[in-house]
């Protein structure tokens, strides 16, 4: 956001605006919701922690009760067999059978069987060699009381049957799995908890009711997904084998979260594993921690709706004001003022020569405004912007400063870098001729100034590039001008002979010089062209490369066009009143001329006032005007005019450019002057057929034709043996002041 300072009213700003306002009531607000979530986060910890425990406890405690259930039925076991050893079933088994039953009963055994010495059973059972050869048998038979679990994870009771001090036999008794199932499992837990028991290698010496819980343990551990589960269960493993208990959470593989409490018991080193829900305490407290939730989230999303209200209805006004401050309103980007403000935050912090500054001018924008309204002209603003924003990189910025002026800021320092890419924008924005079918290209004038010492005024700098772009070489693809210390004297340089042109046309100082045509038929002077020449009285002589293409720029070389017309005019009517033949002279006439379609006008008056007879005064154009797609139609219909006044054209410097054939077809001058780099290799064959076919069709055309700067006997020579009409160069005689003009021509 752009911060501005109203120069006008010093009211003081208030402490803390709209948006800061919004933004402590925001921060409260996310405070009181981040100590909500801790909180909750600590609860939710608090349960788990107690849900651990308790877990922990119970299954201590129920590990207990096992212990001692397992150790009172081995004890009932002994009661019993020592109840056997008083029993005499030598004579039948049936009262060891009924009294076995009875006690089976009593005691909750599903089955109570006696084993002899020799391996008999009472009662007989199928199996009766498989229980003999269990080991916790045979352990009884040597007089030890043991628990073991057999096939189908029952528990086998041993103990040995004592006939005075021998063993007679062993008393077994049998749980089986559901019996002992209902005996593991704890009353606590309200029904939601699993319970087994193991050895200490992780063998199930009973099962839970339900295995699979304790089958995703497995499944964990394998997988290796869960580090903190598997590093869990390893720590079981050993402490299990310590005979050390512990409790420990984990998340199933179909996402249940889990406790898992193990306890050994002092029986067989078994341990006991209880297996809980990890929100079975906490179950209650998450239904309220979920209400608390959706309170909290209720009050938050009207407080937010309320807060984007407001900062909806802030930042739209605030938007508005911006863009009333800071945006353009023909292309809606950066205006002048936002493009000053960034310029002041990125380039004045940037090195030297980091950024430079470009100053892009349509070159007769007004006539799209009067040919085709405003509402046009705003369209090729924002069209040309849009283009330029789609030519800049990250930290390059654009805007337009008035009018048809637009200022660019480029992070580039290489002159041919900075072209390189001007080009490219100003292709693009004439692609849009593509699908016309008249071509309308737009010109654009282009001022660069490379930032060297970005801490100088943006205004100094902007002036730079508009001096740059105004002062640069004029033509149909003007290039970028640099502005550099040389521009400055440049344009003193200019300046100081701005402020010389009015007295020097009212001193004559700008004289005429005249450089002779010579007919290479017979040698004679057929004509001449009249060259300007400044010879100040303090500056001394002036060379037309410094002057004209100034003149050229401001406008004012159509005054010295009319002025070099008129000493051309007076100098033929002095030499008429002498007694001399009108001799045909040729004047340079400048392209800025046919910016008024009646410019002729004054040329014909001036003639008319000397008495200058018809086709004695030619008009030489550079092919450069017929060039110009804008000016072509102009050209033509001026070239007629200038026919009907009596006035002669020639077209000069013909093939100096991009000049084709065709000119002379669609335009009908009276003589072409062949520019002299076609004679600068003269001796090569190819050279030579060249210039013998533009003599040959200038003939069949009836156009004389001129050679200029001819300096060597050669070219002379070829040129007279081709036919062609006259030549102009150093071979006969340099421009030369009117006075000695008129020696050369009386010689």
């Amino acid at each position: 956001m752009y911060k501005t300072q109203n120069s006008v009213s010093h009211r003081r700003r208030p402490a803390f605006t709209p948006g800061t306002q919004l933004c402590i009531l925001s921060v409260i607000l996310i405070i009181i919701i981040v100590l909500t979530l801790w909180n909750t986060s600590n609860l939710r910890s608090v349960l788990n922690y107690s849900t651990e425990n308790y877990a922990k406890d119970v299954t201590c405690q129920l590990a207990e009760d096992i212990t001692a259930r397992l150790e009172s039925n081995q004890q009932n076991m002994i009661l019993l067999a020592d109840s056997i050893s008083k029993i005499d079933y030598s004579t039948g088994t049936e009262a060891l059978k009924e009294f076995l039953n009875r006690k089976a009963e009593i005691l909750d055994f599903d089955i109570l069987i006696f084993i002899d010495s020799r391996g008999n059973t009472i009662p007989s059972v199928s199996d009766a060699q498989d229980l003999w050869q269990l080991p916790s048998v045979q352990e009884s038979l040597q007089g030890n009381t043991e628990v073991a679990y057999i096939e189908g994870q029952s528990l086998l009771y041993s103990t040995p049957v004592y006939s005075g001090s021998e063993i007679i036999g062993v008393l077994t008794g049998i749980h089986r799995k559901e019996n002992i199932q209902s005996l593991i499992q704890p009353k606590a837990f309200s029904g939601e908890s699993l319970t087994c028991i193991i050895d200490n290698s992780g063998k199930v010496v009973v099962s839970p009711t339900e295995l699979k819980p304790f089958l995703q343990l497995d499944d964990i551990f394998k997988s290796g997904k869960d580090r903190n589960t598997e590093n869990e269960i390893v720590k079981m493993m050993d402490n299990m084998k310590s005979n050390r208990d512990g409790v420990f959470p984990f998340t199933a593989v179909n996402g249940d979260e889990l406790i898992m409490s193990y306890h050994p018991l002092n029986v067989n080193q078994w341990v006991l594993l209880t297996l809980i829900p990890a929100d079975l305490i906490s179950y209650g407290a998450n239904v309220y921690t979920v209400k608390t939730f959706l309170i909290i989230g209720g009050i938050a999303v009207v407080f937010i709706l309320f807060l984007a209200s407001i900062l909806r209805f802030y930042s739209y006004h605030r938007k508005h004001l911006e863009q009333l401050a800071f945006s353009d309103p023909v292309t809606g980007g950066m205006n002048y003022s936002a493009f000053q403000l960034q310029y002041e935050e990125l380039v004045k912090a940037a090195p030297p020569l980091t950024y430079t500054l470009i100053m892009l001018n349509v070159k007769g924008f007004k006539l799209i405004n009067e040919n085709y309204g405003t509402a046009a002209g705003n369209d090729t603003l924002r069209y040309i912007y849009k283009i330029l924003l789609r030519h800049t990189e990250p930290g390059e910025f654009a805007a337009r400063s008035e009018a048809d002026n637009f200022f660019l800021c480029i992070k580039e320092r290489e002159k041919q870098a900075i072209q390189f890419r001007l080009d490219a924008m100003i292709h693009d924005i004439n692609s849009f001729n593509k699908t016309r079918e008249t071509p309308y290209y737009l010109t654009i004038l282009q001022g660069a100034y490379l930032i060297d010492d970005p801490t100088l005024e943006l205004t100094i700098i902007q002036d730079r590039t508009r001096t740059a772009y105004q002062n640069q070489a004029s033509g149909a693809h003007p290039s970028c001008a640099f502005y550099d210390a040389d521009f400055t004297r440049q344009l003193q340089t200019e300046q100081e002979l701005n402020d010389l042109f009015e007295q020097s046309l009212k001193n004559h100082d700008f004289q005429v010089y005249l450089q002779p045509k010579v007919r290479l038929l017979d040698g004679g002077i057929a004509g001449a062209e009249a060259l300007v020449r400044w010879i100040h009285p303090q500056k001394g002589i002036i060379f037309p490369s410094d002057f004209i293409p100034i003149f050229e720029r401001n406008g004012k070389i159509c005054r010295l066009d009319l002025y070099m017309f008129e000493e051309v005019c007076r100098l033929l009517q002095q030499w008429n009143q002498k007694g001399q033949p009108w001799l045909p002279v040729s004047v340079n006439l400048s392209r800025q001329h046919f910016k008024n379609p009646e410019f002729l006008k004054s040329f014909s008056e001036i003639a008319g006032r000397y008495h200058i007879p018809q086709n004695t005064i030619e008009f030489e154009l550079t092919e450069s005007i017929l060039l110009d797609p804008q000016q072509i139609e102009i050209v033509k219909k001026s070239i007629h005019k200038m026919h009907c006044l009596g006035f002669l054209c020639s077209l000069d410097d013909f093939g100096s450019g991009f000049s084709s054939l065709g000119l002379l077809k669609e335009f009908d001058v009276d003589t072409i002057k062949l520019d002299r780099q076609f004679f600068l290799d003269i001796s090569k064959e190819k050279s030579r057929d060249v210039i013998a076919c533009l003599i040959e069709l200038a003939k069949k055309l009836n156009v004389r034709t001129v050679a200029e700067g001819i300096e060597v006997q050669e070219q002379l020579d070829y040129l007279r043996d081709i036919g062609c009409d006259m030549v102009q160069g150093y071979i006969f005689s340099r421009p030369l002041p009117s006075k000695e003009f008129e020696v050369f021509c009386a010689v």
